[in-house]
């Protein structure tokens, strides 16, 4: 355990000192000082940068003490909801399965005490440690960029946190095809039009009754992408629980017998959206058709996240797990569910919201959700006034991302998840992209930063980088990939103590395994580098 190899390291230095210590006692106290101070700055040469890296995070946190507590909590964001919950989690238990075939990889030790120490190191961006410069950057970066397993496009660009410059550029304003990674963009978009707090609202209204007096029952769908018709997972606390289709529909059983009603018929409003429900890639188990009204995001298996074979029409089987549920709440349903738009003067019988935004962004990001990808680029559209499509959907992110001042000249966002290859964006949008997550005056987007996976321990980072000890848990990124395609960007702490984030691309690759160590190769180069 690295607990263990420090305790030896600083047991041995001790025993050195005392040795010098007693063969320096004959001798003047200056001399003697000389001497210790010679052999401290060679043996400190000597030590591997990675233990340099260690005990300077170390050291830093327990000098900063209870002010860089409270530094590492402002940048990070809730510690009680979605990514830091799952981060304290881990040790105990890791669901497998990525969001983008990356495969099952070994078991990886809890990330918690690695976290810890990072968080201390985030206060204020740099704060007394170190800047990068270009030409050292340069040393460590131009190299692998040359690697034979990357494409013909490769682009980079990795900015200091703590100053806003760009310290290492290549060819970062050439666009390319970004796969996953295009889902930074769709998260800082939906944070800034809706805000870290919004929730979505499914509802059950009734509007009138039918020719022989049953009342009528919508269910509408808000676009809640984390609507689920599952038992919720035992011990999970409330605060936590995604919104349900049997909690909705309890609250609907009740309200509808203080009515004195047993009996009704149940339709389905799932307008809010418009446009193909499908994505322009056609039918696929990556992405379920996208509805307003779609329950655990269509799946016809067990599974939470990854590909999956899905629902051909999200909405009827929702709507169907939803008249189920009053049944076993002692309502009697008649008929079959059907499609039907509810009226604005229809009487609100229940309504289950959505965890906060904050908590849903972190999880697209953690899995590289599509579903909820696709969703969000939708609802970032209703709040802007744009269509409502995949088109319109990424036109709303690519216009709210160019009223940050985020670089946006030359782009192309066909969708909010990535899977179209008609997306276009540069090394340098992504890298700023994230730099804005972690601005100061930016609070409201910091679950970009919280939703990164973890390299070596979470999310779709779970099984890589286990031949890269110097990123293993220091690098945290979001991951690209389709074939051919191979993208990766994030933050990381360089070996000074500087947060920096970065954005590596390439497209072209033959090989997507060799690309991606590649790609984790240069992450892993920025977190052992201090470079000056």
């Amino acid at each position: 355990m690295p607990e263990t190899r420090s305790w030896q390291v600083r047991w041995v230095g001790r025993c050195r000192s005392c040795i010098r210590a007693a063969a320096g006692a004959g001798r003047g106290a200056g001399r003697f000082v000389a001497d210790e101070w010679y052999f401290a700055r060679q043996w400190w040469r000597k030590t591997p940068v990675q233990r340099k890296r260690t005990w300077q995070l170390t050291a830093g946190s327990a000098v900063a003490g209870l002010a860089v507590a409270a530094g590492a909590v402002s940048v990070a964001g809730p510690w009680d909801s979605g990514q830091r919950t799952a981060e304290r989690a881990r040790a105990a238990r890791w669901d497998d399965g990525g969001g983008e075939h990356h495969g099952d990889g070994p078991a990886a030790p809890g990330a918690a005490p690695v976290l810890a120490a990072l968080g201390a190191s985030v206060k204020g961006g740099g704060d007394g440690a170190p800047p990068p410069t270009g030409s050292g950057l340069a040393d460590a970066l131009a190299p692998l960029l040359k690697a034979p397993a990357l494409g013909p496009v490769r682009t980079a660009s990795v900015m200091d946190v703590a100053t806003g410059r760009e310290v290492f550029a290549s060819r970062p304003d050439r666009t390319a095809t970004p796969a996953s990674t295009i889902k930074l963009g769709t998260a800082v978009a939906a944070l800034t039009a809706l805000g870290p707090d919004h929730r979505f609202t499914t509802k059950a209204v009734q509007d009138g009754r039918t020719k022989d007096g049953t009342p009528k029952i919508v269910l509408v769908g808000g676009g809640d992408p984390t609507l689920t018709a599952r038992t919720p997972t035992q011990g999970t606390p409330a605060a936590q629980r995604p919104a349900a289709l049997g909690d909705l529909a309890a609250d609907t059983a009740r309200a509808l017998k203080k009515r004195g009603t047993k009996k009704v018929t149940l339709r389905y409003d799932d307008s809010l959206y418009e446009g193909p429900v499908l994505h322009p890639i056609g039918p696929n188990e990556n992405l379920a058709p996208i509805t307003a009204l779609t329950a655990d995001e269509g799946r016809l298996d067990d599974s939470g996240h990854g590909p999956a074979p899905r629902a051909t029409d999200p909405s009827a089987e929702a709507a169907r797990a939803f008249a189920d549920d009053l049944r076993a709440h002692g309502i009697h349903v008649t008929g079959g569910t059907e499609d039907a738009d509810a009226r604005r003067t229809a009487t609100r019988l229940a309504a289950a919201r959505s965890l906060p935004l904050s908590s849903i962004v972190e999880r697209m990001l953690t899995h590289s959700d599509n579903d909820i990808a696709e969703q969000l680029a939708r609802q970032t559209a209703v709040a802007t006034g744009q269509p409502t499509t995949f088109k319109g959907g990424g036109r709303a992110v690519q216009r709210t991302l160019g009223q940050l001042r985020i670089p946006v000249a030359r782009t192309a966002f066909e969708d909010g998840s990535g899977l179209d290859r008609d997306d276009r964006v540069s090394a340098r949008l992504l890298s700023h992209v994230l730099l804005l997550a972690a601005a100061p005056d930016h609070p409201e987007l910091r679950p970009v930063l919280t939703g990164l996976p973890v390299a070596g321990f979470t999310g779709t980072l779970e099984s890589r980088y286990a031949d890269e000890a110097a990123g293993a848990g220091a690098v945290r990124a979001k991951t690209g990939t389709l074939t051919g395609v191979n993208t990766l960007a994030g933050t990381v702490v360089d070996a000074d103590g500087r947060l920096l984030t970065f954005a590596f691309m390439t497209n072209g690759a033959s090989d997507g395994i060799a690309a991606q160590q590649s790609l984790d190769r240069l992450a892993s180069a920025v977190a052992n580098c201090g470079c000056r």
